[in-house]
């Protein structure tokens, strides 16, 4: 970057700068002989011998030490003959200390014509420094990719590094001495200018001012961050202002790519929030429609396939075959005649094979139409009178989504742009897809959901579970002994999950009789059918209840457990349920503090969880009451006593069932279901 500019006139009148003044430049003058002639007070600094000290004194018998004074005779020498000479040579200080001294030394003549040596001095660790900090400063000005420019007190160019050459687009001797509304009149010069004086009148730095315009080097708008600083020399006279300058533009869009990401994971989040709140199929399509407008879309519609809906299966759409739909949730972001023009909800509505809805379930893709026309609305629209209201509203962009859920395709999402006048783009398209794919698998649940349910409705007398399947990691053993007077509802499972995730459920239905077994059998079913969803043990026990309250003056207990093996945890939740006990390798055992709760069948009430280490060797017991309860005891010392034996269980799982049940309840006057369950070292 150039100097300051000055002309003539300039440099006579101008004030002088402090580089000397920061090297501390001294002077002193040998006579022929080599006698101090002249000792200025910088060398008195430098060296600390005083004038009266120094002058008629030897040179090198005063500075020099006796190790260097050949060497500095020679110089004097060499010096005294006309030449020059330069460098660094060590000085005696008075405090009998050497400092290296940087020389500048030349021949001086008297009125006689005798020769004088002049020395220019400074001290050589000042000089390397200076340097240093000059090299620095240079390299910085010159290698940084921040445009800087140092402007007088005119607001007139007086230099630019080449990164600004390169953002301004135009040379630096082309900028000298000129505005820069004179260069680059397409940015706001006059907010540029007021900034500058603000600086120079204030000395007051402004910091990262946004300027949008072009330059020559780019004939789009680009966002600049500007910085302006008041230029002063040691005495704090104004000399200018420094600006530096950073093209930002790739960093605002960055920003604003983050803020619409933000916005996104927002919309997720308040998706994951409302979206699958119950197992309803209706509520489940209302609560997607409800997210996506107005967040993402003016008009929404969810529509399924009528198989979905009428058997609770799936029957894909292939070939040229129509398809089917059953309208389930219809939602605009304003009053508006255009929701006239999706399909009532609750009605069937049948669209041949070359609609775009049809299309998108057959392929299992979405469809992105960013600008739509009258012609592309027809093939949108149910009719004609519908193509003819979204017209109306000002439909111009469109975008299918196929609600796919493990693989299959159970309807669409479809989402129309009316007054928000940006059409659908991509990233549109992948939030949409994820709200589509997390409603898809509520839908799923649901529907899976209702078809169990209606099955468990449907029995009249389950029987008890068999013997539960091996789980990869643990060793189990269960046990259902009936009471000796009438059959009730106790009941245990063991439910895969998924790899290294198992459930397990103990369960006590109160009655006796066909009832409760039948009451039972309908809550195992149920029980089976919501762990395939792989809810948390609180949601699935809040299902329960739901359905118990559905059977009539059902009333159960129930603890469900899941363990996962790969975290080393379990986690469980009960319904007014006894507590499990959990035994460590090392022979303690205690019972687990989990929430209490209600029991399935009163409603209203949620239901807690804990979670709790699985250590290899654990060994976790869920149990009915009939175990621990004796009417001739209280309940806690049959819990005692059950805690106990469970520190003291062997090995074998099957021994130690057999036992537990000789030991509480040889004789049960109630049904007795005892699950145990130990992780494998």
């Amino acid at each position: 970057m150039n100097g300051y500019a000055t002309s003539d006139r300039d440099a006579v009148t101008a004030a002088p700068g402090g580089l000397l003044d920061l090297l501390k430049v001294a002077a002193v003058v040998l006579d022929a002989g080599g006698h101090i002639a002249l000792w200025s007070p910088e060398i008195e600094q430098l060296l600390g011998w005083t004038a009266a000290e120094a002058l008629r004194q030897r040179a090198d018998t005063l500075l020099v030490s006796p190790e260097n004074r050949s060497r500095g005779r020679e110089l004097f020498a060499q010096v005294s003959t006309g030449a020059r000479w330069a460098g660094v040579f060590p000085l005696r200080h008075r405090d009998g200390t050497e400092r290296a001294v940087e020389f500048r030394t030349m021949r001086l003549l008297d009125p006689d014509g005798q020769p004088h040596l002049l020395g220019l001095a400074t001290d050589a660790t000042t000089v390397r420094q200076v340097e240093r900090d000059l090299a620095l400063s240079h390299s910085l000005v010159n290698q940084t990719p921040l445009g800087i420019a140092v402007f007088d007190n005119d607001l007139r160019w007086v230099g630019v590094n080449p990164a600004l050459e390169r953002i301004n687009g135009v040379p630096e001797e082309a900028v000298l001495g000129r505005r820069v509304g004179e260069v680059l009149p397409d940015l706001d010069v006059a907010a540029i200018e007021a900034r500058m004086r603000h600086v120079l009148e204030t000395g007051r730095p402004l910091l990262d001012q946004q300027t949008v315009g072009r330059t020559a080097a780019d004939l789009q708008d680009r966002a600049y961050s500007e910085s302006y600083h008041r230029i002063e020399d040691t005495d704090g006279r104004v000399l200018g202002l420094a600006m530096a300058v950073l093209d930002v533009t790739e960093r605002q869009q960055a920003a604003a790519e983050v803020a619409q990401a933000r916005q996104h994971l927002s919309v997720i989040a308040d998706a994951g929030m409302k979206i699958g709140t119950t197992l309803d199929l209706q509520q489940t399509a209302r609560e997607l429609a409800g997210v996506v407008v107005p967040h993402l879309a003016d008009l929404a519609a969810v529509d399924v396939l009528e198989s979905v809906v009428a058997s609770g299966t799936i029957t894909p759409v292939s070939g040229g075959a129509p398809a089917e739909f059953r309208a389930l949730a219809v939602a605009a972001g304003y009053p508006t005649d255009a929701i006239h023009a999706a399909d009532p909800v609750g009605e069937l509505a049948t669209y041949g094979s070359s609609r775009v809805i049809t299309q998108c379930v057959r392929s299992a893709r979405p469809v992105l139409i960013e600008r739509v026309d009258g012609k592309m609305l027809r093939r949108l629209a149910r009719d004609s009178r519908a193509a003819q209201a979204l017209h109306e509203a000002g439909a111009h962009s469109y975008l299918a989504l196929p609600l796919v859920a493990r693989g299959k395709v159970l309807g669409t999402l479809s989402l129309y742009r009316t007054v928000n006048e940006r059409p659908f783009d991509d990233r549109d398209q992948v939030l949409a897809s994820e709200l589509a794919a997390r409603a898809a698998i509520c839908i799923d649940n649901a529907r899976l959901y209702g078809r169990e349910r209606g099955t468990a409705l449907t029995l009249q007398r389950s029987l008890l579970p068999s013997t539960p399947a091996e789980r990869e990691g643990l060793d189990i053993a269960a046990r259902y002994r009936p009471a000796l007077s009438e059959v009730g509802g106790d009941w245990y499972d063991v439910l895969p999950l998924g790899p290294g995730r198992t459930g397990l459920v103990v369960g006590d239905v109160m009655g006796k009789g066909v009832q409760a077994a039948a009451i039972m059998g309908q809550l195992s079913t149920a029980t089976r059918a919501l762990a395939r969803l792989d809810l948390p043990p609180a949601e699935l026990l809040r299902h329960l209840d739901d359905i118990a309250g559905s059977l009539g003056d059902a009333i159960a207990t129930c603890v469900y457990a899941v363990c996962d093996l790969g975290r080393g945890t379990c986690e469980l939740s009960s319904a007014g349920h006894l507590p499990p006990v959990l035994a460590g390798a090392d022979g303690s055992a205690k019972l687990l503090d989990v929430p209490g709760g209600v029991p399935l069948g009163v409603g209203g009430v949620e239901f807690g969880t804990v979670e709790v280490d699985l250590a290899p060797g654990s060994l976790l017991a869920l149990y009915t009451d009939g175990l621990v309860e004796n009417r001739a005891e209280p309940i806690d010392t049959g819990l005692d006593t059950l805690t106990r034996l469970l520190g003291n269980a062997g090995p074998s799982l099957q021994r130690a069932s057999d036992s537990l049940l000789s030991a509480l309840s040889p004789e049960p006057d109630d049904d007795v279901a005892l699950l145990l369950v130990r992780t494998r070292a």
